[in-house]
């Protein structure tokens, strides 16, 4: 009973979001946008309620969705790391430390730890390409990010 509650809850928070949004110019990525702030992810069955809203197929949404790597089916853990894998961050090491990162903290690329610390998430360019390799730790840039700072980083997202 109380899951049918939680998805109850759910819909009715994100009608109100779709509501507020749905007439704005382009209003599909706006609506996703608030329904990721709202909830810390798009929930998979908020998605046929933004197609009937917008008078679009669900396909159309699901393309949409899934094709912006910010957009989350799943709640992210308490922590977000995201490694630039973009070419200039890779020419400076990025490479070994993205896969030290994997190795680190036992989590593919858009994954988030059993214990729900930490999701590990690719990130193509955080503009820091002058102070490579560079990464994100909770929406803080890291720049010049080395093998000993990303053993620290580990460890401090699994407090």
């Amino acid at each position: 009973m109380e899951t049918q509650t939680a998805r109850t809850d759910i819909a009715a928070r994100a009608i109100e979001i779709i509501d507020q949004l749905k007439s704005a110019e382009g209003p599909l990525l706006p609506i996703l946008h608030g329904l990721q702030e709202e909830f810390g992810y798009v929930p998979q069955e908020t998605l046929p309620l933004v197609a009937n809203a917008l008078n679009i197929s669900r396909a159309e949404v699901h393309g949409v969705f899934t094709f912006y790597h910010d957009y989350r089916a799943h709640p992210a853990g308490r922590h977000v790391l995201k490694i630039c894998r973009a070419e200039a961050c890779q020419s400076m090491g990025g490479d070994r430390l993205a896969n030290r990162a994997v190795e680190l903290l036992g989590i593919n690329w858009h994954e988030t730890s059993a214990d729900g610390a930490v999701t590990l998430e690719p990130i193509y360019c955080l503009g820091l390409c002058a102070c490579a390799p560079a990464a994100m730790l909770d929406g803080e840039v890291i720049g010049r990010l080395d093998e000993e700072q990303l053993e620290e980083i580990a460890t401090e997202v699994r407090l």
